[in-house]
């Protein structure tokens, strides 16, 4: 099966668990949650509800309720920005947000006037929280940004600007794609006014799966409406939540084996995940510091930052490099711009791109030294 290290995109492989959650769903359940009060439905929509307070507990949400349910993290964080933000307002963010984040924005900028302040963060590193304080405005709306970045890894600091932003009475919309199910996360302790997360990547779920967490008070429009199978007869979309956001069928084979996921991570413990992590990925930069010609992007220290390391040879185009590794040793990365051209052009790499190399759960040091005697090998060849 060859070695997988593109676990920021998608995660891979899954707790056996998740298969057999999403394999018992469509076999032996199959129906719609919500849809009809038979047998079938009602063990559906038992399935969406403890999928979604496994979440709860996850992120410290008192109210379950208020974790929506999308089909990814874009979703999530689409319906938070078109759903909140108005003509005039003002939205700070970083400049190495995802295109998730940077698109809606640009979008919004044209069609409501809103302003948007990035924030610079040096060599693809954290903001300075200054710069944050200097950038508020009378009409600063809300802080959105994301808790890792795809590209470098770097921590952003959440709880300092979870602070700000609660004295400030501004919203913070914080993208944990890449931290949810790696990272401890405390929605009440971090001051996170809504929380954006995807379901296959570190919650180790199923693809099609992810969410939006609302605190009461920054409660969005509804970005998708329809049926929902409940309060039925109301012309417009129910006030209350979950329902509220949550038009349309369920994709329930997929939240049968995110619950499941999160099973898994509650069993196993986030803080354990993220020291099995970092362990790795400090064995991995060591080994990496050691290849002539090779460049690392963002954060050294690995306390900082999440398992995802960016690189570049000197000999090699990144896709170059992406290539060989697959086809002649097995090894899976993702090279280019990630769907964040922003990181890119922060850290130089925007004409070129890079190597992206994100460590997972399941991967081992055995990973880590079959990729690193690989990228010798090409270093030598190629430059040679």
């Amino acid at each position: 099966m060859g070695i997988y290290l593109d676990n920021a995109a998608t995660s891979f492989p899954k707790p056996e668990t998740v298969y057999k959650a999403v394999d018992d769903y469509l076999r032996r359940i199959g129906a719609s949650s919500g849809r009809g009060a038979y047998r079938r439905a009602l063990e559906a929509g038992r399935v969406v509800y403890e999928a979604r307070h496994n979440l709860g507990r996850l992120f410290n949400v008192r109210d379950a309720s208020r974790i929506v349910f999308t089909f990814n993290v874009t979703e999530a964080l689409n319906l938070a920005l078109k759903g909140l933000l108005k003509e005039g307002d003002h939205v700070i963010t970083t400049s190495l947000e995802h295109n998730a984040v940077w698109r809606p924005l640009k979008r919004l900028e044209r069609e409501r006037g809103i302003r948007v302040t990035p924030l610079p963060c040096p060599a693809g590193g954290p903001f300075s929280l200054r710069d944050l304080e200097d950038a508020l405005r009378p009409n600063t709306r809300m802080v959105v940004m994301l808790h890792a970045s795809n590209v470098t890894g770097a921590l952003m600091p959440v709880e300092e600007v979870g602070r700000i932003t609660r004295r400030k009475g501004i919203a913070f919309l914080v993208d944990a794609a890449q931290t949810a199910g790696v990272y401890p996360l405390d929605v009440e302790a971090m001051n996170i006014d809504l929380l954006a997360f995807t379901g296959h990547k570190g919650l180790m779920g199923p693809q099609g799966t992810g969410g939006l967490y609302i605190r009461e008070g920054w409660e969005p429009e509804p970005l998708v409406e329809g049926g929902t199978g409940s309060e039925s007869a109301l012309e417009e979309q129910p006030p209350s939540l979950p329902e509220r956001y949550e038009a349309g069928t369920q994709n329930v084979a997929g939240l049968a084996g995110l619950k499941a996921a999160v099973e898994f991570l509650l069993e196993t413990g986030v803080e354990n995940i993220r020291k099995k992590e970092m362990e790795l990925l400090g064995y991995l930069q060591e080994g990496l510091q050691g290849i002539p010609g090779l460049e690392i992007y963002g954060p050294r220290d690995v306390n900082a930052k999440v398992g995802v390391i960016s690189f570049n040879l000197a000999s090699a185009g990144a896709g170059e490099v992406a290539y060989v590794l697959d086809e002649v040793y097995g090894i899976v990365v993702r090279s280019g711009l990630h769907c964040a051209p922003c990181a890119h052009r922060t850290i130089g790499t925007l004409e070129r791109g890079a190597v992206r190399v994100s460590l997972g759960y399941f991967n081992t040091r055995d990973d880590v030294d079959t990729l690193l005697a690989a990228l010798r090998d090409i270093s030598g060849r190629l430059k040679g």
